[in-house]
């Protein structure tokens, strides 16, 4: 065996412990996720995706005045130019930044469907359109100005910025979430006007407390509304630490019905809760028996939320019924906070409400002073050029000569009149019909206004009060564009425990079952006596009529050989055409309904494929837990029913029939089961129990019921081919 030894330059073995060799690399994932993924800077808040972003479209020149272009478009330059990542991870990313029940303030203005609190996704980036908006401009005003550094992008061939000037707090505005590797971050959104009133103290008291500031900003502001309920003293820790977490309630009301009769409108969604999953929560709790104050929910919404919750009884009260909703569902959340961030260093630490505050105006004084000392040297280059425009003027002509006849007017120029090269390159690049126009006046006027400017300039380069006082002035300008009323109301939280009512006792009441042929269900109150007087949906018509109580399971027999349960409690009212089946279980579109039976304890059922095979099953171990059944026949169901008599009738295709005691049937709680009837070709068509005292009974095509007294004839045994039935005979039910 011939052994390859790499050479000691360029070789690529390296050896090193198996641990020190994994420690090192992971060490360099979990600093590349803390720094480049997860967690945001904390003077522009944007993580390296959301800063990408706002830089390609600010170079794509999508300010709030243009014209939208193709989300595609934008992901597709971020993806080539900035970010070598996934094209779903960027509009992922984008479409966040564009949906105002997640944004506090919006950074983009997206136009086509951007998802909504359903919990629908956007559409595909071909779709949909996007821009700036105001408040994306404001973080984004002065990149251009030297303001921030720059860094190469991943493929050097352009720079990308560090982080934005950042005209607002937008780490506190609009939060974050995030999680890396040992550690994640959590900052909910608040109100910038508020934000920005905490900044004004800070740069008037820099020693100003954080209770101080919670006097100002009380607690976080959330896009979707609400009611925190989170004491002031947690609030305050909160801020105090970083740590911590707020309470986040449903707003609602009572609307009176009169008589006595109220129900509860649901007008403002706790943050981050998906209204179809909070509706599909509350209908499993109606479902399960878990909420016995709560008869029904529906959603009502349009533009605005409107979600309706109907009490059990009208003895109920309003407080009471929603004290134990926000206890089992999410009509109350915990928010957590973890103000976890990357530092101007770019090293992640936790840091308080003041902490962020002052790093934010720490950041808006560097930048304050980049775009002036930039300012600075353009203010400078043109009054030198100026100063030159002053001699060209006081020699007008001898410089319009020297341009037109000299061989090298450069030269000539710097020599004749002790020009810089700059203010002669200028003037040679002026065209001569330009010169020529030139005005003492304007020159003046010009020079004196830059001259007025450079001053101001470098004393507030120079003046450390200066610089705060023009960033006061500078946020109060921000305030006054993006001011809006708090949407998120504060109060304080109430002792639910006074208000939890114990379990509903369900009385034991007959219901007749109603099933649809499409699937609706309903229960209806005692006894139908005459099942031609229900009403259904146009086009639809009666399926099955299963007599029972409310403290009853049924038993729902699917095609598909799963067995369902559905307690009798739980459905509908049987004024209205009741719901879908298919909404309280998960039935397969393609699966038809067999059989309804109401569970009795000790039964038993038979089940039978279409294959012609079949056993008895014991109903206790047939009842399901959960929404997707139990499977219980391999196969394709064809029947399913109570087993009430000694003696088994089948009859398959080739209309031949057979009878043979049930004892000949296996007991058995799933499976496939044993052959009913054999048969060359075909299958099972119809089976049915009865008892060998009266005998069974057939139906003929007309639907008329017929007796079959010489049914002893097809007496046989088990999987026996059996033999032609009874003239007529095809079903027997």
């Amino acid at each position: 065996m011939t052994i390859h030894t790499p050479t000691p330059e360029g070789g690529r073995i390296v050896e090193e412990p198996m641990g020190d060799a994994l420690s090192k690399r992971y060490l360099a994932y979990a600093l590349s996720t803390i720094t480049n993924r997860a967690l945001p800077d904390v003077r522009d808040g944007f993580k390296p995706v959301h800063r990408r972003i706002m830089y390609a479209m600010h170079q794509m020149r999508l300010n709030p005045q243009a014209a939208a272009r193709k989300c595609a478009k934008v992901v597709g330059e971020v993806m080539g130019g900035y970010h070598p990542h996934g094209d779903a991870s960027i509009y992922e990313a984008l479409v966040r930044l564009a949906q105002d029940f997640a944004q506090r303030y919006p950074l983009v203005d997206g136009q086509g469907n951007f998802g909504n609190i359903d919990g629908d996704s956007a559409a595909a980036m071909r779709y949909t359109e996007c821009k700036l908006t105001p408040a994306a401009v404001l973080l984004l005003d002065g990149i251009d100005q030297d303001a921030v550094d720059f860094r190469p992008t991943y493929d050097d061939q352009d720079e990308e910025p560090l982080v934005l000037p950042a005209g607002f707090p937008n780490l506190l505005a609009n939060g974050s979430s995030g999680i890396a590797v040992g550690m994640a971050t959590s900052i909910p959104p608040h109100n910038v006007g508020e934000l920005i009133d905490a900044c004004q103290l800070l740069l008037e008291r820099p020693e100003a407390t954080t209770s101080e500031l919670v006097q100002i900003v009380p607690g976080p502001d959330f896009p979707t509304g609400g009611v925190s309920v989170e004491g002031h003293a947690s609030i305050l820790d909160a801020y105090e630490t970083g740590r911590g977490g707020v309470r986040l309630r449903a707003r609602w009301e009572t609307e009176d019905l009169g008589r006595g009769v109220w129900r509860i409108i649901v007008t403002e969604m706790p943050y981050q809760v998906q209204k179809s999953r909070l509706i599909e929560g509350l209908a499993d709790l109606i479902e399960n028996k878990k909420a016995p104050l709560l008869g029904d929910v529906r959603d009502e919404s349009a533009e605005d939320i409107r979600l309706i919750l109907e009490p059990k009884n009208r003895t109920i009260e309003p407080e009471m019924l929603m004290e134990s909703l926000f206890k089992l569902s999410d009509l109350e959340v915990r928010f957590p906070i973890n103000m976890n961030v990357l530092d101007a260093s770019g090293t992640p630490r936790v840091m308080g409400l003041k902490d962020c505050l002052q790093a934010f105006l720490d950041h808006r004084r560097v930048v304050l002073n980049r775009r002036s000392q930039w300012r600075i040297e353009r203010v400078e280059k043109r009054l030198h050029l100026l100063e030159g425009l002053r001699i060209v003027f006081l020699n007008l002509d001898e410089v319009i000569r020297i341009v037109r006849e000299e061989e090298q007017p450069k030269a000539v120029l710097i020599a004749r009149f002790g020009l810089s090269e700059p203010q002669a390159d200028y003037i040679l690049d002026t065209r001569l019909r330009q010169l020529a126009r030139i005005e003492e006046m304007a020159i003046d006027k010009e020079y004196n206004a830059l001259a007025e400017e450079l001053a101001a300039l470098k004393a507030l380069t120079s003046s450390e009060a200066k610089q705060w006082k023009a960033i006061s002035k500078e946020l109060e300008v921000v305030r006054k564009a993006l001011i809006s009323p708090r949407r998120t109301t504060i109060g304080e939280a109430v002792d639910a425990s006074a208000f939890v009512a114990p379990e509903a006792f369900i009385p034991r009441e007959a219901i007749t079952v109603i099933l649809s042929e499409r699937g609706w269900i309903r229960a209806a109150k005692g006894k139908v006596e005459d099942p031609s007087e229900l009403k259904f949906k146009e086009g639809d018509s009666l399926g099955f009529l299963v007599p029972a109580f409310t403290t009853d399971k049924l038993l729902i027999g699917a095609s598909d050989g799963r067995i369902f349960t559905i307690g009798a409690d739980k459905l509908a009212s049987g004024r209205g055409h009741g719901e879908p089946l298919r909404l309280m279980i998960d039935l397969d579109e393609k699966a038809e309904i067999i059989n309804v039976v109401a569970h009795e304890p000790n039964a038993k059922l038979l089940v039978a494929s279409k294959a012609g095979y079949g056993f008895v099953a014991p109903e206790n171990e047939l009842l399901a837990q959960k929404r997707g059944g139990k499977q219980v026949l391999n196969g394709d169901m064809l029947a399913m029913l109570r087993v009430t008599g000694d003696h088994v009738a089948t009859i398959g295709e080739n209309i031949k029939a057979l009878i043979f005691p049930i004892a000949e049937l296996p007991e058995m709680g799933r499976g496939k089961g044993v052959k009913l009837q054999n048969y060359k070709q075909g299958g099972l068509v119809d089976v049915a129990v009865f008892n060998a005292e009266t005998g069974p009974e057939w139906a003929d095509g007309g639907g008329r019921r017929r007796n079959w007294p010489d049914w002893k004839d097809w007496l046989g045994k088990r999987a026996g081919a059996g033999r032609q039935g009874p003239r007529g005979m095809r079903k027997f039910r």
